[in-house]
């Protein structure tokens, strides 16, 4: 795998987790993403979002990218990561571009809120739509998870496509986090959403 430059790149992508990063840098790599750039894991959203004015005002910066989940609440994780940014005094649109946004500012800065920008949801719904189209695999990791009665989940209902996916990962012949599946190409890089992803990745750091 290609190694990505140092924190200290021109062109930097913000992410919550190493999760996240994984992901993004296997799906770098698949698709051989030019110009590239530095991902920077944050640890969690709450350091994700001290760290935007900070990020954004760093000498000789030309390009930032946020990728967070929107979780239970897009609205609420949009407000939160426009906030930061007019304290950077840079005015973000009042709502997200279905297909990733983009602020001509200096630097330029990129949103994306996982899985597409317009409905709640994180990385794992996103990764969802990467599972290859007919996979019978995936049927039976949905009903193996459903049919675990609720008062022996030890996850919320808001976490069970989470809990899904990850039931289609260790079916793989070798059992393997979401950003190896990708690397792997257990996953396709292919669909309508990771090529939306793509496209402003690209925009983004061009």
């Amino acid at each position: 795998m290609a190694s990505l430059p140092s924190p200290s790149s021109e062109r930097i992508l913000l992410v919550e987790g190493q999760d996240d990063k994984h992901v993004i840098r296997h799906l770098h790599d698949r698709h051989q993403l030019k110009p590239t750039f530095c991902i920077s894991e944050k640890e969690n959203i709450d350091k994700l979002l001290d760290s935007i004015t900070l990020e954004i005002k760093r000498h000789g910066r030309l390009a930032v990218g946020i990728l967070v989940d929107a979780n239970d609440d897009l609205n609420a994780r949009w407000q939160a990561v426009t906030d930061r940014l007019r304290k950077a005094k840079i005015q973000a649109p009042t709502s997200p571009n279905p297909t990733g946004t983009i602020i001509n500012s200096k630097p330029r800065v990129g949103i994306w809120l996982m899985p597409n920008n317009t409905m709640p949801g994180e990385i794992e719904d996103f990764v969802i739509t990467m599972i290859p189209e007919g996979d019978p695999v995936w049927p039976r990791s949905q009903h193996y998870i459903d049919d675990i009665p609720k008062a022996e989940r030890k996850f919320s209902d808001g976490k069970i496509q989470r809990a899904r996916l990850h039931a289609w990962l260790a079916t793989r012949a070798d059992p393997r986090k979401m950003g190896s599946a990708v690397g792997a190409c257990d996953l396709n890089i292919n669909g309508t959403l990771c090529q939306d992803l793509i496209a402003w990745l690209t925009k983004l750091f061009a």
